[in-house]
């Protein structure tokens, strides 16, 4: 079993020729909205790779919740432990120009508003917890301390990039970054070394924890406190890297918790977020197990 604990949002999405200036308005050219939140895209993720999965959080009481949770919902992912707070939904407004460039704006919502008590109702008792920091910091320290008490292992993706995350790496048995969110958790642990290889087993040395760095289409490198590989990614023309990070990381969680070794499930979900890349979008881009090669 897969617990996810994390953020729940509604996409919208408007693109223009330009972006308008301040006090300016601009017509759009076309507008959709998409379930979000790194959280379910995780949990959805990990859906689609074959594993139980449940998913922890929250979201408004209001029209946009139920849209949030509509892939959620027909992936099979157990929703019975999200709730509905007394607020709006989490949402992301996002407005992309011709070029790709883009602005957005976050609306927590919901996300803040899961606690302590979220995690005491998830009643950890084996299995693997997914988390990442689009929800209270607080909360996900509970989380992790939940999950050691009690057998869990925990796997904590540190987007986005918090500075006052830093003491949380250290709780969790696997830490996955992307190379931007690792340098700077680096610096501020003060890791020693001279490239990020360095850095890399300085923390396994001084936490005894696992660290997975993805390189986009360079693969991804990790380090444990018994070994250190590479694994390289699996080539493809990208279309939209949006859900490649949450997608390796749902896919490693279900190959670690259907019995794969650490090696076998990083190849595993390095395919799974290449696949990702080739559709618009996060959650709609989320391959299915069956859709990867042998």
């Amino acid at each position: 079993m897969i617990t996810v604990i994390g953020s729940i949002n509604l996409d919208l999405i408007a693109k223009t020729a330009q972006l308008p200036k301040p006090g300016e308005t601009v017509s759009g050219s076309d507008f959709q909205s998409a379930p979000g939140g790194k959280g379910a895209n995780q949990a959805l993720a990990a859906a689609r790779a074959g594993a139980e999965v449940r998913m922890v959080g929250a979201v408004g009481n209001d029209a946009f919740g139920k849209e949030a949770l509509a892939l959620l919902d027909e992936g099979g992912v157990d929703l019975a432990l999200v709730r509905k707070a007394d607020t709006a939904t989490g949402i992301a407004l996002i407005t992309v120009e011709a070029s790709g460039e883009n602005v957005i704006v976050v609306v927590a919502g919901a996300n803040g508003m899961v606690s302590q008590r979220d995690v005491e109702a998830a009643e950890l008792s084996g299995g693997h917890l997914l988390l990442q920091h689009e929800i209270p910091l607080a909360t996900v320290k509970t989380a992790l301390g939940a999950a050691r008490a009690s057998g869990t292992t925990s796997i904590l993706n540190i987007a986005p990039w918090r500075d006052e995350a830093a003491e949380l790496l250290a709780l969790a048995d696997i830490v996955i970054a992307n190379e931007t969110e690792f340098d700077l958790a680096a610096d501020k642990l003060e890791l020693g070394g001279s490239d990020r290889d360095e850095r890399m087993a300085d923390f396994v040395e001084k936490t005894g924890r696992t660290v997975i760095v993805t390189l986009g289409a360079e693969g991804l490198r990790v380090a444990t406190p018994r070994t250190r590989f590479t694994v390289a990614a699996y080539p493809v023309k990208p279309v939209d890297t949006t859900g490649a990070g949450d997608t390796f990381c749902g896919y490693l969680a279900a190959g670690l918790d259907m019995g794969l070794e650490l090696k076998d499930a990083c190849r595993r979900a390095a395919t799974a977020a290449s696949f990702a890349c080739l559709k618009p979008g996060a959650q709609p881009a989320i391959p299915f197990s069956a859709e990867l090669p042998a």
